[in-house]
Order: structure tokens, then C-alpha cells, then sequence
């Protein structure tokens, strides 16, 4: 079982992976700024990837995208969610994902990301402490909203779900360099998002000029 312990250069942030049989496996925890509170998120094991990965790219991102939401409803309501039965959440079409966030508009707490497979089935869950900020939620409700096909291996036996018929399938042939170099990939494309200052030249110094005698 794998344990992983990344922490951020500044110190600040610290992600960790225990994978724990009824805990949340992924635990975000950012420590308090002078104009910020200390926040946390964490994801269950079963959360995909691809929504853990929205939330750790725009944590990095040096420079967000201006038309990079920051209401994390916002997403939501233009795929057609709709507002659920609890207070302050919306709920997918499928009725199979929702999202709340617990308080009030004068005190507002923690939002949670719930997938179901049923009342009693829970399949993962997502948390938000009530300081996180709002445009690291917003990513991982975009993700969330996405209607982009997930990539996923399949034996041919099995489909990777708790429940194949919520799933639409379809097989797609890659080749096994491109399955290879796909982390590789995504790691140089992050690292371009870091763009390094310009080095300024340090001058050099002129060695003090010799007294001659002239004739």
C-alpha cells in the first residue's frame, strides 16, 4: 500500500497519501498565511484522478486563467445541475453525484463532494474545509462537470466501476508508447507553466587601471 508525503517548497502545503480501508486517502493541509486561515481537502479513495489532479493544478498554477471560474456552483449549473432537497447543494442529472456546502451565507463551512451509488452506497467522497479557496473547489467541480470521456485500462473482464450500467463504454486502441509517455508528458507540461525569470548578467568588474609613467 502505497504512502507518499509531498510537501510544497514553501513549506506551506503539505499533500498526503494513507491509504486508510474507511478514511479519506488524499489529505491537502495548508497552513494559515497572514491574510488566509489554514485550510485543508481531502479525497476517498475512489475519487478519479482526474479531479484530484484539477485541484493540485490550479494550487500550482503561477498564473490562473482569467475566465477560470471561481464560484465552484457555477460549473455545475451550466451542465444542468440542479438544486437538491438539502439545503445549499445541487445535484447531478443522474442524480448519482451531488454537492453542498454546509453554514450559512453569514457563516459559511465545509463543502462535500458525495458520489452514490444508491442510498446506501456510497462510492467516494470529496472535503473542502470552509477555507479553502474557492477557485481550488471551483476546479474540481469543473472536472467534475466535465462531459469529456475518462480514460481507463480494461482486462476485457471487468470495467472499473461499482456499477457497469451507470458507465458508457467504448473501446479505443493506443499504442503502448503513447500509454508510456503520457506521465511524461503531463509532467513537462506542468513544468512550462513555471516560466523562469530572465537571468540578468552580472557585470563584471574591470580590473583597476595601472599607473604608467609616460616620457
Amino acid at each position: 500500500m502505497p504512502r507518499v508525503l509531498l510537501s510544497s517548497p514553501d513549506q506551506k502545503a503539505l499533500l498526503h497519501l494513507e491509504p486508510g480501508p474507511d478514511e479519506q486517502w488524499w489529505t491537502l493541509h495548508h497552513a494559515a498565511e497572514p491574510d488566509h486561515p489554514a485550510w485543508y481537502a481531502s479525497f476517498g479513495a475512489r475519487t478519479p484522478v482526474e479531479l484530484i489532479a484539477a485541484v493540485t493544478d490550479a494550487l500550482t498554477d503561477p498564473a490562473p486563467a482569467a475566465d477560470a471560474p471561481t464560484d465552484p456552483y457555477e460549473p455545475l449549473q451550466q451542465s444542468g445541475w440542479m438544486p437538491d432537497s438539502a439545503d445549499n447543494a445541487l445535484v447531478s442529472p443522474d442524480r448519482i453525484a451531488y454537492v453542498q456546502r454546509l453554514g450559512s451565507a453569514e457563516e459559511p463551512g465545509a463543502w462535500f463532494v458525495t458520489s452514490t451509488l444508491g442510498l446506501d452506497r456510497p462510492v467516494w467522497q470529496a472535503r473542502f474545509g470552509a477555507h479553502t479557496p474557492a477557485h481550488l473547489v471551483a476546479a474540481f467541480t469543473r472536472a467534475l462537470a466535465d462531459p469529456k470521456p475518462l480514460h481507463r485500462t480494461d482486462s476485457g473482464r471487468s470495467l472499473p466501476t461499482l456499477d457497469p450500467n451507470v458507465v458508457t463504454r467504448r473501446a479505443t486502441n493506443v499504442l503502448a508508447v503513447y500509454v508510456a509517455g503520457a506521465l511524461e508528458q503531463r509532467v513537462h507540461s506542468l513544468a512550462d507553466r513555471h516560466t523562469t525569470a530572465p537571468t540578468v548578467p552580472i557585470p563584471s568588474r574591470q580590473a583597476p587601471p595601472r599607473h604608467s609613467r609616460s616620457r
